[in-house]
């Protein structure tokens, strides 16, 4: 098949290879996708260029989500079949070394989903870490029916997926972004308050939003870089939601404030959460899908041969929505 990996980490265009490497074959309890679309994520760029840890593997084959059709099932698969169209999440984690910027993956069943027609394969690539990571902050403790969430980077990935995911759960959403193209993208998903934080004051527009008392949860994409504004417009027994503190990776973590409004942290990464728990927002992923008109966005959109220039795109910092590598054709770079 056809792929790109590499082999030592660093910049794309240095390390990043496209070249022929042998089929996967679908074990017991795998399937093997025919991979249409691969989504990237900030993590696999991180991970490529060394930033996130040493090489764990001889080879790596980068990104995480994608989207394709069934095309082989192993032995003991029981709850999708041949031909089926799918998108998928965590292709090169958990020890995997193998992920999805390639024709092929072979990967546990758990991992992959039934893609509804009416979705393109791209689209589906977007799903993966950034729909399964907004849910998980969402739902993981208790119903958010009538909370009030404010979801940090609202114009974001895994921010565009939490507005949309907690308006079907119920909830009212404020969001915050740096920019009115942003802005424009939050109010489209569903949010009832949109903040810009480079111009706005977010505490005096979220207190006011909910008359001083606060709101309830937190999505946040940059805990220790927001955690000083963030406390000062936490409701009492609420909940900060963190996947990401990339502004401060080493955060004093004010305890006693925290404390004092009985405020819960509950920080996650997708590949380390519970099965039952991932299993519970894949079907609600697939519920909330097949409820209405979802906005899935993407980015840019690369051929397997620009692989480099995707990880680029996505190390630029102003996308909207993911950036695609289509793993099936030959398309023009851009």
């Amino acid at each position: 098949m056809k792929a790109v990996w590499y082999e030592r980490t660093g910049p794309a265009q240095e390390v990043l290879v496209h070249g022929e490497m042998a089929s996967p074959v679908a074990g017991p309890g795998e399937v093997r996708v025919r991979l249409e679309a691969s989504g990237v994520n900030p993590a696999d760029v991180g991970r490529r260029g060394g930033t996130y840890r040493p090489m764990e593997y001889p080879r790596v084959i980068p990104n995480s989500d994608g989207a394709g059709i069934i095309d082989q099932v192993g032995d003991g698969v029981t709850r999708l079949k041949l031909g089926q169209r799918v998108w998928l999440f965590n292709g090169q984690r958990n020890g995997r070394a193998f992920g999805t910027a390639a024709e092929y993956i072979a990967l546990a069943e758990h991992l992959v989903t039934p893609l509804p027609d009416n979705l393109s394969f791209a689209e589906g690539a977007t799903l993966g870490i950034p729909a399964m990571t907004a849910w998980c902050c969402l739902y993981c403790d208790v119903p958010i029916v009538g909370q009030t969430v404010l979801v940090t980077g609202g114009a974001g990935a895994v921010g565009h997926y939490a507005v949309q995911l907690a308006k079907w759960g119920g909830a009212k959403v404020i969001a915050t972004v740096s920019s009115a193209a942003k802005g424009e993208q939050a109010r489209l998903a569903g949010a009832d308050l949109v903040v810009n934080y480079r111009t706005e004051d977010v505490v005096a527009k979220a207190m006011a939003f909910t008359s001083q008392r606060g709101v309830d949860r937190v999505v946040d994409v940059d805990f220790g870089g927001n955690i000083e504004t963030t406390l000062k417009l936490m409701g009492m027994n609420s909940t900060i939601a963190l996947y990401a503190t990339n502004g401060n990776r080493t955060p004093v973590v004010p305890a006693r404030e925290l404390m004092e409004k009985c405020i819960a942290i509950r920080a996650l990464v997708l590949f380390a959460l519970p099965r039952p728990l991932l299993a519970a927002a894949q079907a609600d992923i697939s519920k909330w899908l097949a409820a209405g008109r979802r906005i899935h966005n993407v980015a840019g959109q690369f051929a397997l041969s620009d692989t480099a220039q995707a990880h680029l795109a996505v190390e630029k910092g102003d996308k909207l929505g993911t950036v695609i590598v289509d793993c099936a054709r030959l398309l023009p770079a851009g």
